[in-house]
């Protein structure tokens, strides 16, 4: 497997977003993991560019479905519909957006939780179940999910297992003073011509997800890191009497499978076949920050997740 075509993903959705390098990353490692990814950041920051461009690039269509109060779980998953023919008529299931290889759910939390649930099964069992028949999803099968932050009005906090669902919690911010002039003429540019993109086909990405499985080693070492690092979060105390009073749960064992996985494909792409510990801390806070639940106290005096994920990594240290 030639990592060169999945860095050439990299370099081709790159130069449609200018200013979010890391972002671009990390849905990159999301993609090879084989899990999926929630953004969030407020209105305008290239959320929802950034999941067109990465569709584009894969050279597959987007599958689109705007979360509204309004919306019904049957808008997502499809529904079984009543044909009438010649011979008579039969139910058939129309399938909904959710069928396809790239799902963007854009504005997540503007639904309900009754619609937010109906993702659950097909992020987890990569299926969907109506009226007591399965369907199975196509793959691969990559949701990426946008959404403004909790406090923004008309919001619906993501109930905790559909957080846990998702691989990466992916936090964009504004761009600097520079990479903004950029994304002006970028645009403008735009307007006039459409520029030309090289695609890189699915099976390249479902033949990296096998590389990375079958070459990316991890010693045990790094093995009892990461699973030090997610226990760390349910007994906090005991490392650091502060993390004890901000954390109130912690990450589940997802957790470690997550920053196993998550690490491995950094250092596929990075171009190694073993995993470090620092490829472990900078996945730690995208992995974790939406699976921590932090105390009532802590979140009145602004504490966030990432700085208690920080924290984290400056008081476990790696066994020798």
């Amino acid at each position: 497997m030639d990592r060169r075509e999945v860095q050439g993903l990299r370099a081709a959705v790159g130069a449609r977003i200018v200013g979010q390098a890391e972002v671009i990353d990390l849905l990159i490692l999301a993609l090879l993991s084989d899990g999926h990814a929630l953004l969030e950041g407020l209105p305008g920051l290239a959320k929802t560019r950034s999941v067109k461009a990465l569709a584009r690039a894969l050279g597959t269509e987007l599958k689109r479905v705007q979360f509204t109060p309004d919306l019904l779980p049957s808008d997502v998953t499809g529904s079984v519909v009543y044909h009438s023919d010649e011979q008579g008529g039969r139910f058939r299931f129309e399938q909904g957006p959710i069928f396809g290889n790239v799902v963007l759910i854009d504005e997540i939390n503007r639904a309900p939780a009754k619609v937010q649930s109906a993702l659950l099964e097909a992020m987890e069992e990569r299926q969907v179940t109506v009226a007591g028949e399965t369907h199975a999803l196509p793959k691969p099968f990559f949701v990426l999910a946008t959404q403004n932050p909790i406090e923004q009005e008309g919001t619906y906090p993501l109930p905790e297992a559909q957080l846990d669902r998702f691989l990466l919690h992916i936090r964009v911010g504004y761009p600097n003073a520079e990479e903004e002039l950029a994304v002006v003429r970028m645009v403008r540019a735009e307007e006039q011509a459409e520029p030309a993109l090289k695609a890189v086909p699915l099976d390249v990405i479902l033949a990296a997800r096998r590389a990375v499985s079958a070459e990316v080693k991890v010693a045990e070492t790094v093995e009892r890191y990461i699973v030090a690092i997610v226990t760390a979060t349910r007994a906090p105390a005991a490392f650091d009497a502060a993390l004890g009073k901000q954390l109130e749960v912690g990450a589940s064992p997802r957790a470690s499978l997550a920053l196993d996985k998550v690490s491995r494909a950094r250092a596929w792409l990075d171009g190694r076949d073993y995993v470090t510990a620092d490829d472990v801390r900078a996945v730690a806070a995208p992995v974790l920050r939406h699976r921590l639940n932090l105390a009532y106290d802590a979140k009145a005096k602004g504490v966030t997740a990432d700085q208690v994920v920080s924290r984290l990594l400056e008081v476990v240290a790696v066994a020798g």
